[in-house]
């Protein structure tokens, strides 16, 4: 994943090349259209700079601005939006169509420890040889699974079966 810069997404001063655009001043206000020498001399004799932040609309928009000022408050709210973010990842439990009881209570714990760290669970049971004739028995394990849970999960994906495999996916409760 590429991670874009700021600077990559707007246009500023000289770079600004279009001959007509509507300007927006550093208040708020709506200046109107003008030309972009006109705009550039506007925010020239303020001190500050003149951004493109409407590149598609007809006329483009330019926003008269303390670029520096703009530029900072920006990456401080991408921040604060990655650091917000929550990151759920998928994992996978295996089981068989020949499972015990003892065993299928232990996956279904760590199944349990998954979806308490809000993660989603997938649950997969790989059929061989003559198990894909009975495969109503794999499916009959996943419920017995899903039983196992507590209301502690929610199933996204209900037990399907896919070729060899079958698949049911489980996210937390609310």
């Amino acid at each position: 994943m590429r991670y874009t810069t700021i600077k990559e997404h707007y246009q500023l001063n000289g770079d600004i090349r279009d001959r007509e655009v509507r300007v927006i001043a550093s208040n708020g206000d709506m200046l109107g259209i003008m030309s972009a020498q006109q705009a550039l001399h506007l925010a020239e004799e303020e001190n500050l700079d003149l951004v493109k932040i409407s590149p598609n609309a007809v006329p483009p928009v330019c926003k008269i601005m303390n670029y520096g000022k703009f530029k900072f408050e920006q990456a401080k709210r991408e921040k604060e939006n990655r650091k917000n973010q929550k990151v759920m990842e998928l994992k996978e439990i295996y089981l068989s169509m020949t499972i015990d009881v003892g065993d299928l209570n232990v996956k279904a714990k760590k199944a349990i420890e998954f979806l308490t760290e809000g993660n989603k669970v997938k649950v997969s049971i790989r059929m061989r040889g003559r198990q894909m004739a009975h495969s109503a028995m794999g499916v009959d394990v996943m419920r017995r699974f899903f039983d196992l849970m507590d209301g502690k999960a929610t199933m996204d994906k209900a037990p399907v079966t896919e070729g060899r495999n079958i698949l049911m996916i489980l996210s937390p409760a609310k």
